[in-house]
């Protein structure tokens, strides 16, 4: 079981970290941004580059190696959106009376080229794994591309947790575009599909011909998935998803507590 279990555990770990990380930097004051920005430019060539190292191996440490590589660049495209690096054309607030396609049009304007970064260092990741046997890197940052476009729709959609709080505050106009609902239509299929798809990549995991590198790869991606379905269910259930990444907010009220500051009126004490 622990060609199972450290990888499961990996997963979590790395999932709940990484994320609390990126809530952090975040949030800090602006003028750190181009330090963040920069660090993790350099942390996405590092892993390109491992990337297409470990392409063409297939042991338990290349399926971690590739997996960890396939988080990073993943983590670029969070931090570059959400330092406000890479957004969309549109940077105001969804107007209260825009409606049906006028809304989806200002709200694909409004993340339209972290979109099309999204594609270009995806497509770099296929390019560098086209035809290896090691696909791990590619299957982490699809995974997480599939689901992180899921979400986008159900909170677009509407859906009665919509995380705002995790948006730092130069990013807060993007919170015009999420809907509150108890429901939508697209949530049953979203949670639905994905389940089936971490069902099966936990068959080809604990497939009784898989080797390590099969058993440690597809149970991080099946562990991923996971999380990422869970993620999807504290969108429609009450449960304090803030709680586990508090510590990563600290940065977001601090920040808000300065801007506070700011805006409070100077007062003098009477003569």
């Amino acid at each position: 079981m622990q060609a199972y279990l450290w990888p499961f555990l990996f997963t979590v770990f790395v999932w709940w970290f990484t994320t609390g990380v990126i809530i952090y930097l975040d949030g800090l004051a602006r003028k750190t941004f181009k330090w963040t920005i920069a660090g993790m430019t350099a942390l996405l060539a590092a892993a390109l580059f491992g990337i297409a190292e470990v392409a063409q191996t297939t042991t338990a440490s290349a399926a971690y190696l590739g997996f960890t590589f396939g988080l990073i660049a993943w983590g670029w495209q969070e931090v570059t959106f959400l330092t406000g690096a890479i957004t969309g054309p549109r940077k105001t607030p969804c107007p209260a009376d825009a409606m049906g396609f006028r809304r989806v049009r200002y709200a694909i304007a409004a993340i339209l080229w972290h979109e099309l970064a999204t594609l270009a260092v995806g497509g770099i990741i296929v390019f560098l794994t086209w035809d290896h046997p090691n696909q791990i890197a590619l299957w982490t940052y699809l995974v997480l591309w599939v689901m992180r476009q899921s979400a986008k729709l159900n909170v677009f959609l509407g859906a009665v947790n919509l995380s705002e709080e995790f948006l730092p505050e130069h990013m807060r106009y993007l919170g015009s575009y999420f809907r509150h609902r108890p429901m939508n239509g697209l949530f049953p299929f979203s949670v639905t599909l994905s389940t089936l798809a971490a069902a099966a990549l936990a068959h080809i995991a604990f497939a009784a011909e898989a080797g390590g590198f099969v058993q440690t790869g597809f149970t991080m991606l099946t562990a991923l998935l996971a999380l990422a379905i869970l993620e999807h269910w504290f969108m429609v259930v009450p449960l304090p998803a803030t709680a586990l990444w508090q510590w990563g907010l600290k940065s977001h009220k601090t920040a808000d507590e300065a801007i506070t500051g700011l805006q409070e009126p100077i007062t003098t004490p009477a003569e």
